[in-house]
């Protein structure tokens, strides 16, 4: 299966799957700090997911959640306070909440995986793009279609973008039952400008990712990246049935893995 944009990339040879490290690596519980960005770009990690939020006066920051409660000492909704605020948060007691721009700037070589978390974010994470000319380097994601369509639109050129939750259930539904032209027609509008399908192996009672999944994917030229999976036996089974990507919590493993399977980019 072709990659044709640039941010599937893995190296100068032969194409391998894609790793991602999921918030960076950080077995401390300081996920998407630029220590554990750090960490899993000194493993060799050429392709990190992170998360982005923006606070009430419009500054883009790196974190998962909508509240600083979890997994900092600050309290309160990101979007409702100010960045000065923000700034004085630390992840897990010891790490400040990055901004967009200082990984962007940190690892100018690295792909982010950009998974937009709230409608604030939409206006500042394209502004950034532009910017920074980050077009080859990111791939958009979200679990709504629309606030992902919504980045690409404001964009001068094209980046890679995975489905969002409607889309991808269509296809996981519609696959099984449609023909492949019937199904291009029904879900075509929804995966329009989508590259990947970025699922669970399982949503619920559904196994999302079987052969068949991944066979129709590929038929559609879609690739198929699997979260969040930290079992080395299932990292195993999953390249086994030919998927394209892994977004893993331990990027240590994962990478353990793919340079048993000769699949680690030298």
């Amino acid at each position: 299966m072709s990659t044709p944009h640039p941010y599937f990339a893995t190296g100068d040879g032969p194409v391998h799957p894609v790793a991602m490290a999921h918030r960076g690596f950080s077995r401390d519980g300081l996920e998407n700090s630029m220590a554990a960005f750090r960490a899993a770009v000194e493993l060799g990690f050429r392709h990190l997911e992170t998360d982005v939020h923006t606070t009430a006066d419009g500054v883009l920051l790196l974190f998962h959640d909508e509240t600083l409660d979890r997994v900092t000492d600050g309290r309160g909704r990101i979007a409702e306070l100010p960045a000065e605020t923000v700034a004085r948060a630390r992840i897990g007691g010891a790490e400040p909440i990055p901004l967009f721009e200082e990984l962007a700037a940190a690892f100018p070589d690295v792909r982010l995986n950009l998974d937009i978390k709230d409608w604030n974010s939409v206006d500042a994470l394209a502004a950034a793009i532009e910017r920074f000319g980050l077009h080859d380097r990111v791939l958009i994601a979200s679990f709504s279609d629309r606030r992902r369509r919504a980045v690409l639109k404001q964009l001068s050129r094209p980046v890679a973008s995975s489905a969002g939750i409607v889309s991808n259930a269509l296809f996981v539904l519609l696959g099984p039952v449609l023909p492949a032209p019937l199904l291009r027609l029904t879900a075509g509008r929804a995966l329009r400008g989508v590259d990947a399908l970025q699922v669970p192996v399982k949503y619920g009672a559904v196994t999302v990712v079987t052969p068949g999944f991944v066979r129709r994917a590929h038929r559609h030229g879609l690739q198929v990246h699997v979260w969040t999976v930290n079992d080395p036996a299932e990292m195993h089974r999953l390249l086994d049935l030919g998927v394209d990507g892994i977004v893993t919590d331990r990027a240590d493993l994962l990478k353990e893995v793919l340079q048993q399977r000769g699949g680690w980019h030298s």
